[in-house]
């Protein structure tokens, strides 16, 4: 069952949100030809750090790094590699942030360079996923409501859902109820309260939605070698609009 925060946390959720956002911008600035993942997980270490808060992915079930970097068909959960970015790479940068004993979480997918206008039309899907699935939550509602609204975008546009990996509450723990699905049914899934934090983040593939991990037990990449994009925002279910924590 989701818990509902109360006004304290949720000060700290808001405070430890807008660190995260100017962490992330910082990041994203760094993501050019040249620049390699290790140097990146390096400068989000030492970011959070001067924040006074801590990666919330580092050891989190083992994971060796302080944010996951995904290029192109790699769908989430890479480890940062020496790997150098070159032109026409689609990053996904996924990072949380720990910041007075709470967890807040943010996703966004960049463009190395210049690329064909299909794949920054691809990527644009993914950012406008986030955008109707955030508008989609509201109090009384339901996470099916989220999901319907992500899942109807993304196949008009002729793009595919990741549907083994999903939103989820976040908070006092880094992954908590409920599971928030980018697919599904107006109506289905848990009632969406006033004082609930939630993660909405579509993964959505350029081909086929099926994945594979890889031997790391970490990557996950998409079957069918298209590109994958993600976009995530930490987001209050509030008596009125949701409130996103990561702007």
């Amino acid at each position: 069952m989701a818990k509902i925060y109360q006004k304290k946390e949720i000060k700290i959720l808001k405070e430890g949100g807008k660190k995260l956002a100017k962490i992330v911008k910082a990041i994203a600035q760094e993501i050019r030809m040249g620049r390699s993942g290790l140097e990146i997980d390096e400068l989000a270490y030492d970011l959070m750090h001067n924040t006074k808060a801590r990666p919330s992915f580092l050891n989190h079930d083992g994971f060796p790094a302080s944010l996951c970097i995904s290029i192109n068909d790699e769908v989430v959960h890479s480890v940062p590699s020496p790997r150098r970015f070159k032109k026409g790479d689609v990053v996904g940068l996924d990072v949380g942030l720990y910041y007075q004993g709470l967890h807040t979480d943010m996703a966004l997918t960049l463009i190395v360079g210049r690329v064909e206008n299909k794949i920054k039309d691809f990527v644009q899907t993914a950012k406008d996923a986030l955008k109707v699935g955030i508008r989609a939550a509201k109090p009384g509602g339901t996470t099916g409501d989220i999901g319907q609204a992500i899942q109807k975008l993304v196949e008009k546009r002729g793009y595919s859902v990741v549907k083994e990996l999903s939103g989820h509450g976040v908070g006092a723990e880094l992954h908590e109820d409920p599971v928030v699905p980018n697919f599904g049914k107006r109506g289905e899934g848990e009632e969406l309260k006033p004082g609930m934090v939630i993660a909405i983040e579509p993964i959505i593939n350029m081909g086929g939605r099926e994945i594979e991990t890889s031997i790391d037990g970490w990557q996950v990449k998409t079957k069918d070698k298209s590109l994958s994009a993600h976009f995530e925002h930490t987001v209050l279910i509030t008596s009125n609009e949701p409130e996103i924590l990561t702007r």
